[in-house]
């Protein structure tokens, strides 16, 4: 793989720009994961996703009532959410049940919901770098 010449202040390293070049993401993957982490971003559709994690289904009142936040706010989060394909609805009378899909990325549940809401606990009151 031949590298264009760009004037810097140091050797480039061929064999380790090459490596990297190899395993990063495409940029169309990288942009489905930003757009996931950025609806992830939002503290109304995490606390969502957690709740749908935890107690696998709620309608969105006993959600607003869950998060401490209004119906409106429920209801546009979980509309979002389901057209991302992160959330499905299944009806029961007049009542819509939101749950977690069911090829809702299993890593995604383990490390950003549960590991990071973790990490975040454990570095309450310390100094965030500068």
């Amino acid at each position: 793989m031949t590298l264009t010449a760009d004037p810097h202040d140091h050797p480039i390293d061929r064999d380790r720009v090459a490596h990297a070049r190899e395993r990063l993401p495409s940029a169309d993957d990288a942009a489905r994961l930003t757009s996931i982490l950025s609806l992830m971003a939002d503290p109304v559709r995490l606390r969502i996703l957690y709740a749908l994690d935890v107690v696998e289904e709620l309608c969105v009142g006993d959600l607003a009532l869950a998060l401490g936040v209004n119906e409106d706010q429920a209801g546009y989060a979980l509309k979002l959410l389901r057209s991302a394909g992160l959330v499905v609805a299944r009806k029961e009378g007049r009542v819509v049940f939101n749950r977690l899909a069911a090829d809702f990325p299993s890593p995604l549940r383990e490390h950003c919901l549960r590991q990071l809401v973790a990490l975040s606990h454990s570095s309450e009151g310390d100094d965030l770098p500068a």
